[in-house]
């Protein structure tokens, strides 16, 4: 202890010269502002002749007169603060516990480290709410036996490798901090120490944190797979819009998915409202725009069923002069069916317009046609009803017929019947159920009795006709005569498409019309 007493004596009496002057509270605030005296450079090399060992005379760097000065300042002062005996005599402790006030501001004179007084043993600077990262500094008290930096607010990681040159340190207390775990445990320097140094300091896995999360993870595990499965079991019942496509079913719509496309069946959404039916325009998740029929009436069991299968059989319908059938609903609550949606009129409104030409006229009587070859040749178990109110039109004027019914008893001389009139009503504009006093009988007898004296009285009078033109629709008014003829033997589909063909001037070319294929492309 003798040296350890003599090389802090030799240390402050650098500044016990000063201490008398520089004494007040604001030496330490206005150190930027001292100076050594100007003999000052003497002393500290009598100083390192006497003792070698002092810090600053090791230095690898030149000498700082200026940092060696302020050190010795600030040793003075923090000794005092300390409450070390003797600050002439002895310096063994730095001591700022529960001092948050001036420990930062003496943490921050890093030159006091840099030239740490060999007698200071015990460094305590525990609740001091500091900040930050680990203050480093105070490693280069390299002699130190004690160091106490628990109850603060530190962070970051601990400089490990800065604490080898720290052989004496037999205490250390890091607990209470914020550092980032670090995997010490396997570290020899941290086995020199307790687990209490590393209470609830971050930097050891917190045995009580580790079973609760592994409490957690145990009961939160089972609960988490519980629950999405559920989540899952409700998406594939309500929503399995939401599914992966690999996972949907094919066609078939939930009651929360077309509530969803209509914005809630709102009334922006409801095209037509009748006693039977509710028609809605919807938009399905993916974008597309659909039409919603849904139906009113009560059904049993067993006609859902048929429903289903009709339904099965109808989204397999691909033809361009087919309304493409979606998929259905058959909910307890709601029964529907969805199928594509058709921006445009029908034929019955677009009649209604003016100057309606036979070309367009024409065109859509050739798509009707086609279409009704390839269910007659496809799928003739697919029943149709072909009305001008129940063609659609496209943009592009192309006719989509949109009324099925799967195990239809219609004959075929029955559909050809309904095609003979829809033709006539295309030549002629007439509303047979509303005009006629028989309907489509009256209707009928009505251009029997004109054709083909006065076929001129047939032809929608809005109709611009050439001589070409004229000679076309009279063929087509024939043809339609022949459909509607039940006395005699009545074309065939075949026959029918032929004669259109050759009025329309078209070639026959569609293969969507190949007979018995089934598993046709969708367009």
């Amino acid at each position: 202890m003798a040296s350890i007493s003599v090389n802090l004596s030799l240390f402050i009496t650098i500044s016990t010269s000063l201490y008398a002057t520089l004494s007040s509270p604001s030496v330490i605030e206005d150190l930027k502002n001292l100076h050594p005296p100007p003999d000052f450079n003497s002393t500290i090399y009598t100083n390192c002749f006497k003792i070698p060992s002092l810090r600053y005379c090791n230095s690898s760097s030149p000498m700082n007169l200026d940092e060696i000065f302020k050190s010795t300042i600030v040793a003075s002062h923090l000794c005092n603060e300390s409450k070390n005996p003797n600050c002439v005599e002895s310096f063994p402790k730095v001591d700022l516990r529960n001092r948050p006030m001036i420990a930062p501001l003496y943490l921050s004179f890093t030159f006091f480290w840099k030239y740490c007084p060999l007698t200071i043993l015990s460094i305590d600077l525990s609740n001091t709410s500091l900040k930050g990262n680990f203050p480093v500094d105070v490693l280069q008290c390299a002699q130190i036996r004690v160091l106490d930096l628990s109850r603060n607010e530190l962070s970051g990681d601990v400089p490990v490798e800065s604490f080898s040159p720290l052989t004496n340190l037999t205490v250390l207390n890091l607990s209470y901090n914020r550092f980032t775990e670090s995997k010490i445990s396997n570290a020899q320097f941290f086995k020199r120490f307790n687990s209490s140094s590393f209470l609830h300091s971050g930097l050891l896995p917190d045995q009580k944190k580790f079973r609760i999360k592994l409490v957690a993870l145990l009961v939160g595990f089972p609960i988490f797979v519980i629950l999405m499965i559920g989540w899952s079991a409700w998406l594939c019942l309500r929503r399995p819009d939401f599914l992966p496509r690999m996972l949907q079913k094919k066609h078939r719509f939930t009651p929360p998915m077309l509530r969803a496309a209509t914005n809630g069946f709102s009334k922006k959404n409801l095209e037509l409202k009748s006693e039977a039916v509710d028609i809605y325009k919807g938009t399905l998740r993916d974008g597309i725009k659909v039409r919603i029929e849904i139906y009113r009436d009560t059904i049993s069991r067993e006609n859902r069923r048929k429903l289903i299968e009709e339904c099965k059989v109808l989204v397999r319908l691909r033809h361009k002069n087919i309304v493409q059938v979606l998929g259905w609903c058959n909910n307890r609550r709601l029964r529907a069916i969805v199928t594509e949606w058709v921006e445009g009129e029908n034929v019955e409104m677009w009649l209604m317009g003016s100057n309606r030409p036979w070309k367009q006229r024409l065109r859509i009587l050739m798509g009707v046609v086609e279409g009704v070859c390839y269910l007659e040749e496809t799928w003739p178990e697919v029943g149709y009803d072909l009305r001008t109110n129940s063609v659609l039109l496209s943009d592009n004027l192309e006719p989509l017929i949109s009324r099925f019914k799967v195990g239809d008893q219609n004959s075929s001389k029955r559909k050809i019947y309904k095609l003979g009139v829809f033709l006539l009503e295309i030549i002629s504009n007439r509303r047979p159920q509303e005009e006629f006093e028989k309907g489509e009988t009256g209707f009928i007898e009505h251009v029997r009795t004109h054709y083909p004296g006065n076929i001129q009285n047939l032809m929608d009078e809005k109709m611009k006709m050439t001589e070409v033109t004229f000679d076309q629709a009279k063929r087509a008014i024939g043809l339609g005569l022949m459909c509607t003829d039940q006395s005699n033997q009545q074309l065939s589909f075949s026959q029918i498409y032929d004669i259109t063909s050759k009025v329309c001037n078209h070639k026959r070319s569609h293969p969507d019309r190949r007979k018995g294929n089934k598993q046709v492309q969708p367009r």
